[in-house]
Formats: C-alpha cells, sequence, structure tokens
C-alpha cells in the first residue's frame, strides 16, 4: 500500500527542494538550473534577484547582473507561456520542448487570436529573425517594422506573434538591478552563440521538475509546464519513481533520493518573491497555501504578489519601494499574529533589506492590521 503524505509532510518536502527551508550555500546559478528557471513576468524584471535572496545565502544583487550580462541566464518566454529566468543551457532544450505551448498560444492568444489568419507564419517568423540579424527590437518595433509586408493586418498582431514563434530572449539593461530598460528581442541562438537542443526528452522536464517540486500528481506537473498529456511520460519513468498518495486519494510520484523531512519539520519566515513558482507550481496548491486565501493570490488579473512564509504556509503578503535615502518593506499579515511570529517576519524583512538596498541609510519594516 503507498504510503499518505499529509498537506504538512508535501509542503515541507517542497520547501526543502526550493531552498526555502535553509538557505543554501550554492551559486545563483546553480539554483536557477535547479529550479528549472524562475518566474521573472515580462513586465516585472526584478523578482527572481528577491526569490535568490529568500534562498542563496550570501546572494548579491551583483552575481545576477553579472550572469545576465555574460549570457550565462536568460530572461525566455518558457513554461505556461511566461518569462522565466533560465540558464541559457536550459533554455536552448526547454524552448524547442514547449514549442507546442507557443503554436497554441498563436491561435488563442488575445493579441493574435484570429488576426493571422491566412497568413504564412514561418514567412513571418523568418521576416521575424531577419529584422533582428542588426538589433534587438521591442514588440511595437516588430509590429511596426512587419507592417510593410502585411499591410491588411494589425501590427500589434504581427509583433506579438513573432516571439511565440521563435525563439527569443529579452537582453539587458533589462532586469539589471538598478538599470533596467524596456523589453528588447534578440534570437535565443544568436544572443548565447549555441543552437537549440531538440534532443532532450520530456522525460528530463518531468525528472527536473520532481527535483524542485516533488512529490507531485501527474496534473502539477502539466500545469507548471503549460503542457498537457504528461500521463505517458510518468508511466514511462514510473520503475524510476516512488509513488505516493495525498490525503484525498491523489497518486503523486517522486524521485527516490529526494528530501522529504515530514510534517514535524521546522519552517523558518520567510518572504518570497512576487510570481515565485513556488504559488504556481502545482495544480493543487494547497500545500502552500489555504483555498480560501485564492482569490487574493491569483487574482484575474495574474498579478502575483509577494507573499510571506509563516510555519511554511502563505500568511500575508508584503511590498517594497526604496529610494535613494530609504528603503522599506510593508508587510500585510493574513491573520493576528503572535508577537514572536511578528519579531521573526521583521527580522527576516530586516534581512532582506540589508541585502537588496545596502547603500541606502534608513531601513523601515512596517507591519499592517490583518487584511
Amino acid at each position: 500500500m503507498e504510503a499518505v503524505l499529509t498537506r504538512r509532510d508535501l509542503n515541507r518536502a517542497t520547501l526543502a527542494r526550493q531552498h526555502l527551508l535553509e538557505r543554501t550555500t550554492r551559486s545563483a546559478v546553480d539554483v536557477v538550473s535547479h529550479l528549472a528557471g524562475m518566474q521573472a513576468q515580462a513586465q516585472a524584471p526584478f523578482p527572481p534577484y528577491f526569490g535568490l535572496w529568500s534562498r542563496v545565502d550570501g546572494f548579491t544583487a551583483e552575481e545576477l547582473v553579472d550572469l545576465l550580462e555574460s549570457r550565462t541566464v536568460v530572461r525566455c518566454s518558457l513554461q505556461r507561456g511566461t518569462v522565466h529566468l533560465v540558464t541559457a543551457a536550459d533554455a536552448l532544450w526547454l524552448r524547442p520542448l514547449l514549442a507546442p505551448l507557443y503554436e497554441r498560444f498563436v491561435r488563442v492568444s488575445p493579441a493574435t487570436a484570429g488576426r493571422l489568419d491566412g497568413v504564412d507564419l514561418d514567412a513571418l517568423a523568418a521576416a521575424g529573425r531577419t529584422l533582428l540579424d542588426d538589433d534587438p527590437l521591442t514588440l511595437a518595433e516588430f509590429g511596426r517594422a512587419l507592417a510593410p509586408t502585411w499591410p491588411d493586418r494589425d501590427p500589434r498582431a504581427l509583433g506579438h506573434a513573432v516571439p511565440l514563434l521563435t525563439p527569443l530572449v529579452q537582453v539587458p539593461p533589462r532586469a539589471l538591478w538598478g538599470r533596467s530598460g524596456p523589453p528588447r528581442l534578440a534570437p535565443l541562438e544568436t544572443w548565447v552563440g549555441a543552437p537549440l537542443d531538440p534532443d532532450l526528452a520530456v522525460d528530463d522536464l518531468v525528472l527536473r521538475y520532481l527535483a524542485a517540486f516533488g512529490p507531485a500528481s501527474v496534473l502539477d506537473a502539466q500545469r507548471w509546464a503549460g503542457l498537457a498529456f504528461l500521463g505517458e511520460t510518468f508511466e514511462r519513468l514510473r520503475p524510476r519513481l516512488v509513488t505516493f498518495r495525498d490525503e484525498d486519494g491523489r497518486e503523486l510520484f517522486d524521485l527516490p533520493d529526494a528530501p522529504r523531512p515530514g510534517g514535524d519539520a521546522g519552517a523558518p519566515i520567510r518572504l518570497v518573491a512576487a510570481y515565485d513558482d513556488l504559488l504556481l507550481g502545482h495544480a493543487d496548491r494547497t500545500r502552500i497555501y489555504d483555498v480560501e486565501h485564492q482569490r487574493r493570490l491569483i487574482p484575474v488579473n495574474a498579478v502575483i504578489p509577494a507573499t510571506v512564509l509563516v510555519d511554511g504556509f502563505v500568511d500575508g503578503t508584503w511590498t517594497w519601494a526604496a529610494t535613494r535615502s530609504r528603503a522599506e518593506v510593508t508587510i500585510t499579515p493574513f491573520s493576528l499574529w503572535p508577537r514572536r511570529v511578528r519579531a521573526d517576519v521583521e527580522a527576516e524583512a530586516r534581512h532582506l533589506l540589508a541585502r537588496a538596498a545596502p547603500e541606502v541609510p534608513a531601513h523601515e519594516v512596517h507591519v499592517t492590521e490583518p487584511a
């Protein structure tokens, strides 16, 4: 009979894989690779910095800046159709593997659906790549440059289609801490100086997912990746995996030697970044937050807030703001915290401020009334 893992068991196992039970001394690039990428969001370039501060002991913003400028890591649309910070090596095999997801997006995305009927999509992709031979472009610049070739089409739809049809990356200064810039796009292969690697199988994707998010169900993996029909892959891998059941009887798969510390393991306070895959990596997210918090954590507008973990589960949100003279974290609890918990949350916020804004003279932490 398969062992049953409780909600707390799953919580602690996931936090251990995510380096949120204990900060790791591994390098930032190793952690990005282990997580198979960190959601970065097209219009929110900085969450991965906060995600690494919550996971990596001694991480500095300059470390990630160096990785971006050296093209060791890139910002590329991958899982679920969202921009992720990934290693260049992972981008080269993940993007071809996820190509079916992007082919579907051309048909269903609000920016392109029904607006490109009759357009030769291969020709459109080739034209987009040709435009990038000279310099990176924004989506709006793509649209304006492609409009003369397809004058009867919406330039916005043309511009949005190119990143769906061909692997592109957002290039620096986008997402450089303290600088940034508009999202300009360049071909993935050209930018990293290596060809796409379509030879890695979906098996590799599932194994990487379990290493960072397991134990998990087939549906969990499908939701994280944005791919359907992974059941056959799990069945093929079954001899290499161990299986469990959750409290509702769902079958869960895992790597035999992956950490599963048990529900009694302690979990420190952590400030989790906005858009963090911790909140988005499963179909059943009750291992991370209560169902009653669904609407405020995963709203209709898809703006995923930064969250506070108390005893391993989401029990609040936080925001950050900084000027040259002051940096502050504002925390909004979901429940009334005991004095000890509040003190630990404030200490973790000050830890974050010391790393995110070491040059700013004044650091402040504000805790509001429960929302």
